[in-house]
């Protein structure tokens, strides 16, 4: 099972993650993807350790992705990838010369995953265009892996104000 969780900030995305993994009774592997570089970060990354389970295996991983899917991946293994979004941000003030080679590695990767993989992301795309050239290239990026990554997945789930709504259904 392969999903795709899509909110705003503040929507409850993660929560509902957390949720679904504590549901599917695997093994769970929490991939974090955010880099800490200031106070508010730090205070939005010890509020997630809080509400996750001590038990969870956490790994920290801003940038190989797709390797660390592979590495640990498993059928009886649940792996949730918290978030998209900001490994996305990642690639483009890091690595922007290898954003489309992880994005396409992303995609190769996903339909060869054993066991449960619940991706987290934030969508970007309903709001006004942005001014700036980078923060456009950003937003149409995120809008173009939402697309693929929605077409690889069993399960798409956008949520607003904490309650999840079913955009493709499980077959």
């Amino acid at each position: 099972m392969k999903e795709l969780i899509l909110g705003g900030a503040r929507s409850g995305k993660s929560r509902l993650a957390e949720q679904r993994a504590l549901e599917s009774e695997l093994e769970v592997v929490y991939i974090a993807t955010a880099t800490v570089g200031d106070d508010e970060m730090r205070q939005r990354v010890d509020l997630h350790r809080q509400t996750r389970p001590e038990h969870w295996q956490l790994i920290e991983e801003p940038i190989e992705l797709s390797q660390c899917l592979q590495q640990n991946a498993a059928a009886g293994r649940c792996l949730l990838v918290d978030c998209l979004t900001l490994w996305l941000s990642n690639l483009v003030h890091q690595q922007p010369d290898e954003l489309t080679n992880q994005i396409d590695n992303l995609q190769q990767v996903i339909p060869q995953l054993p066991g449960h993989i619940i991706f987290v992301s934030n969508e970007v795309g309903m709001g006004i265009v942005p001014m700036g050239e980078l923060s456009r290239q950003f937003q149409d990026q995120s809008g173009i892996l939402h697309q693929r990554l929605a077409s690889l997945c069993d399960r798409v789930t956008l949520t607003v104000a904490g309650l999840p709504m079913q955009l493709k259904p499980t077959t």
